[in-house]
């Protein structure tokens, strides 16, 4: 399992009963989770104390209680000596907060590959939601094309790579269906050194199109593979889907680059520690590629 623990401004301080007690900066979120299987254990004395709780409704979607939030704040991650992220906070009606805490494993992961690289990295990021991988690869010195359906994703994106100062770093900004744009940037003979993926269980493009993980996956690996430049530096796939295990999508990954002599593919799940137990909380999945030997 892959675990991040160098979190100052992040933390699951408790999980039971479905649910996660988090710190975000100073403030103290509880919110669903359907990892959390596990009931009546709820010894942290914070709980009480919290500053909003999401809470599902019957009929889809869900709410915000005791909601003590202001509209958006920051966060930071230290992603190496001397070099801090920052994020904005937004909690959504989708119990969503614009950011995956346990991501920072990977970010921390790809931005080594790409400013070891000695060369410019121009990297492919889908579904890139608000961006945290895409302020990463930027900030690690890489050229980022920025692709996600939703326009307000964007935005925050946009107001990520702002408060880190990274304005005019070269990152383009797209707002389309991620396969379709793939099939353009195919037409047009472009290519990419490395690709992040995020896709989700389920979703629509800007204009109807229907998503579905287990029926769009195989045949998108296929697709974005075709716009690798000669020389890859990695390829990175995240699932937060509970019936797709990580070693399926390390086999479609490994079968889609078999032509790419000497890479090595890992897989894994993603976690968070979690302060009053000291256990691990389970946070989906990776699988990593990268080119070695090259």
């Amino acid at each position: 399992m892959w675990v991040e623990n160098s979190w100052k401004d992040y933390e699951v301080l408790d999980t039971s009963d479905g649910e996660k007690l988090e710190r975000w900066g100073k403030y103290l979120l509880i919110r669903p989770d359907p990892q959390i299987i596990w009931k009546g254990i709820k010894k942290h004395p914070l709980w009480k104390y919290a500053d909003a709780v999401y809470s599902r409704s019957k009929s889809g979607g869900g709410s915000w209680s005791q909601n003590k939030l202001p509209p958006e704040w920051e966060i930071g991650f230290q992603i190496e000596e001397n070099k801090n992220l920052k994020f904005i906070i937004k909690p959504t009606g989708f119990k969503h907060t614009g950011l995956f805490p346990e991501q920072a494993v990977n970010w921390k992961w790809f931005y080594d590959l790409i400013k070891n690289a000695g060369r410019k990295i121009k990297v492919l990021n889908l579904f890139a939601y608000t961006g945290g991988a895409t302020v990463a690869a930027a900030a690690a010195g890489a050229e980022v094309c920025h692709v996600d359906a939703s326009k307000g994703m964007v935005t925050q994106a946009k107001q990520n790579m702002a408060i880190n100062g990274m304005t005019y770093a070269p990152v383009r900004y797209i707002v389309d269906d991620c396969r379709k744009f793939c099939e353009r940037e195919l037409r047009r003979q472009n290519k990419y050194d490395a690709v992040i993926m995020d896709p989700p269980s389920y979703g629509r493009g800007p204009g109807g199109e229907v998503w579905k993980l287990e029926d769009c996956i195989s045949d998108l690996i296929t697709l974005t593979s075709k716009l690798l430049s000669d020389k890859p530096l990695f390829f990175l796939i995240n699932s937060y889907t509970a019936g797709l295990s990580p070693a399926t999508v390390q086999y479609m990954l490994n079968y889609s680059l078999s032509h790419i002599n000497g890479g090595k593919t890992e897989s894994g799940e993603l976690g968070l520690y979690v302060t009053q137990t000291g256990g691990i909380l389970p946070c989906g999945s990776s699988v990593r590629w990268t080119l070695i030997n090259k």
